[in-house]
């Protein structure tokens, strides 16, 4: 059988090679080994002269051998044996040890004078001398040809690849020759026309110049062409998903005049913003439609989104449909609650009777809120994930709202929406997505901008409190706290663990890295509890802890004293990122500031100022100026604008990390394109795929394509796009 992208490393390579990268790799075919592309190359000679090889990092260098030889060991079994090599400008040793002597003759002879090769080790020092110890090697084939050579060879880039302790840079290159040597044909994603068009390679040509350029000039229109077909292949899943939610049948739910949504909005005591008109007027659009909606609405914190899910709500349980919001936290689910209730109003709460579901429900209550979802008395259901559970049914599910998308995996979210017959379905979240990462993770849903803020928002002032350059100001951040709860407000203290003793953070939740040269947190809620406790104004007010471990009722019994005015100051990790609504609180402290993510930071700080109390933010840091630890701080505190600290974000941390690996499947598999610097390539992309499926929506005519989408799209990364 002719070797095909789709053969198994082992037909291809031998089961020995095949385990190794599988190991390393998670590889499986021939085209996961040749989508292994080269994070750098480099030119013989040039990589890093030996004079310059830093001690302790572990380095790879062109160089070679001026001398080898090898000795027995004097007070134990086997040999050792000595090599210099050098790269015409510094030289240094190499040592290898051998069990016994016939090994150490076959290596010396192995690394005979003249030879060249590329070595890789961690530098270290001997006797003053740089050496490796053990290191790893390739020797170019044919030393007298490469001696001829040497001219010529200095042109051809060395490609360096991701590798590991068990599988060397040029074994993963050798390999990869093999793999391409025996590859007759690859199927091209890109027509004949579309290439010409696109002034792009064709696949073959692309992995040939990517693996083995023959100059520098050969990689850039190989990357390029490589990129184009990772962007394609993704924006026409995307697409083909989403044209897939449009041919399904939805059942219509229109508003009706006098009818709730009506009712509701004339009990409003305010005008709603303008963009909450605009994506209010879109998703009632969407409600009637001839297809499941499908849509992510993106808002700032704080800007309404739970208002215009609840008109959605609204409009499909007037065709008494029922609408089910799934909330990431218990916290989360019954604020949610209390707001929609509130919001509702007496009499449009009774008629629709809104339930919380969630797993801290005595099981004498949660059979009571299960009966009036099942039976469709309750037209408005909020939960965590309870609601997922095989027990809980409901009549005629007809709208799904997913609040705060990215807390949940796609097979939750599934399970919710397969409870009902292609229901409708709302994303919400508050964590702004730059327009690249939105195309390229939310490309199968419409999306939809909430920017305006409610009338009436006192706003917020950020500061940085860098304790690097101003230890004392540390007192005075307890000293503004204590002003702010004499003025009867009240006080969020965040922290990046619940107990830095245990090293304990919030379950499946790690803080952003640690600053340069860092250990862990300085704070935990629980020593910052026991540190105020003595403070000589903060220790005397009421005072709470809320973390992630506290059993349920315990969390939703301080979340809602908190709520009332009974805590003065609360003291919380991350569990309060999202949705907490306390109007009389003004200020929020973020301790180890610099442990957070832009969005992390901008999420607290959305906690403040949601009345017309003004909100203060003060972001505490040891990192020092000019770390990017300390960037990402002051980023936060430069501006509110969620939509441009998203940008800041991509650009301080790369897309890798925001992308994420919750993100499951193709999403987070992107291997040479990038959010940010694509973004055009990304954009074209998307309009090639859009031309290419209103032509073939089947792809009859792009079996090159398809192919592509079915080897990088698995059947498990379309039922991942399907739930989002």
């Amino acid at each position: 059988m002719p070797l095909t992208l789709d053969s198994s490393l082992e037909d291809a390579l031998g089961a020995a090679s095949a385990k190794t990268l599988g190991r390393a790799f998670g590889m499986q075919s021939v085209g996961d080994l040749l989508a292994h592309y080269p994070r750098r190359y480099a030119d013989p000679g040039e990589l890093t002269p030996i004079r310059d090889l830093p001690l302790g990092e572990t380095v790879t260098i062109v160089a070679e051998v001026l001398s080898s030889s090898f000795r027995r060991m004097r007070n134990r079994p086997g040999a050792m044996v000595d090599v210099v090599i050098g790269d015409g400008v510094g030289r240094m040793s190499l040592t290898f040890f051998a069990k016994n002597v016939g090994a150490a003759e076959w290596r010396s002879k192995d690394l005979a004078v003249g030879r060249r090769g590329v070595f890789s080790g961690k530098v270290g020092e001997f006797n003053g001398v740089t050496q490796f110890a053990h290191p790893e090697y390739e020797l170019f084939d044919d030393e007298d040809a490469a001696r001829r050579s040497a001219d010529a060879r200095a042109a051809v880039p060395i490609p360096i690849y991701p590798a590991t302790s068990a599988i060397q840079t040029w074994q993963i290159a050798r390999l990869i020759g093999r793999v391409l040597d025996d590859l007759p044909t690859v199927p091209d994603p890109l027509t004949a026309e579309i290439r010409e068009r696109e002034e792009l390679l064709t696949a073959r040509d692309a992995l040939e110049l990517i693996h083995r350029p023959r100059t520098r000039n050969d990689i850039d229109p190989a990357v390029r062409t490589l990129r184009m077909h990772e962007a394609l292949t993704l924006q026409t899943a995307l697409l083909q998903q989403r044209d897939a939610v449009r041919a399904l049948a939805a059942t219509s739910r229109p508003a009706h005049p006098r009818g709730l949504l009506e009712r509701f909005d004339a009990s409003l005591p305010y005008t709603l913003t303008p963009d909450q008109q605009t994506v209010g007027a879109q998703i009632a659009a969407d409600l009637v439609g001839a297809w499941p909606m499908n849509r992510l609405v993106q808002g700032e914190v704080g800007s309404g989104k739970t208002l215009v899910a609840l008109r959605a709500m609204l409009q499909v349980a007037e065709s008494g449909g029922q609408a089910a919001l799934i909330a990431p936290t218990e916290v989360l689910a019954g604020q949610h609650l209390r707001s929609i209730a509130k919001m509702l109003g007496p009499d449009l709460a009774a008629q629709l009777m809104p339930t919380l579901l969630t797993g801290q429900l005595t099981a004498a209550e949660r059979r009571k809120a299960a009966l009036r979802v099942a039976s469709g008395q309750s037209l408005i259901v909020v939960g965590t994930h309870a609601l997922l559970g095989e027990k809980t049914t409901f009549a005629d599910l007809g709208l799904v709202v997913v609040d705060e998308q990215h807390r949940f995996g796609v097979e939750q979210r599934e399970a919710l929406r397969a409870k009902g017959s292609s229901p409708h379905a709302l994303v919400l979240t508050a964590t702004p997505i730059p327009r690249t990462v939105a195309m390229t993770v939310f490309g199968d849903l419409d999306t939809s901008v909430i920017r305006t803020m409610p009338a009436g928002r006192a706003g917020i002032e950020t500061y940085v409190a860098p304790l690097a350059e101003h230890p004392g100001w540390f007192n005075r951040v307890w000293e503004r706290a204590a002003e702010e709860i004499a003025q009867g407000r009240q006080v969020f203290a965040v922290c990046a663990a619940i107990d830095t003793a245990k090293k304990t953070t919030e379950p499946g939740e790690q803080p952003a890295a640690a600053p340069e040269g860092g250990n862990g947190p300085r704070w935990g809620v629980v020593q910052l509890d026991e540190a105020l406790s003595t403070h000589p104004t903060l220790g005397g007010l009421r005072r709470a802890v809320l973390h992630g471990k506290m059993p349920s009722e315990e969390k939703d019994a301080v979340m809602q004293s908190f709520a009332r005015g009974d805590i003065d100051l609360l003291l919380a990790t991350t569990v309060i990122e999202v949705g907490v609504d306390v109007p009389n609180a003004s200020t929020m402290i973020v301790l180890d500031a610099d442990r957070f993510g832009v969005s992390q930071l901008h999420q607290l700080r959305g906690r403040v100022g949601r009345g017309g109390v003004p909100g203060l933010c003060l972001l505490v840091t040891e990192a020092e100026t000019g770390s990017l630890a300390r960037d990402r701080v002051e980023a936060v505190a430069a501006t509110l604008d969620g939509f441009a600290l998203a940008e800041v974000d991509l650009e301080l941390r790369g897309e890798g990390d925001v992308l994420g690996a919750a993100q499951a499947g193709v999403r987070s598999s992107l291997k040479l394109l990038r959010v940010v610097k694509d973004a055009d390539l990304i954009t074209r992309a998307r309009e090639v795929a859009e031309g290419i499926l209103a032509d073939d929506p089947d792809l009859l005519g792009h079996a090159g394509l398809r192919e592509a989408i079915g080897r990088r799209v698995s059947d498990e990364d379309r039922a991942a796009l399907a739930k989002n």
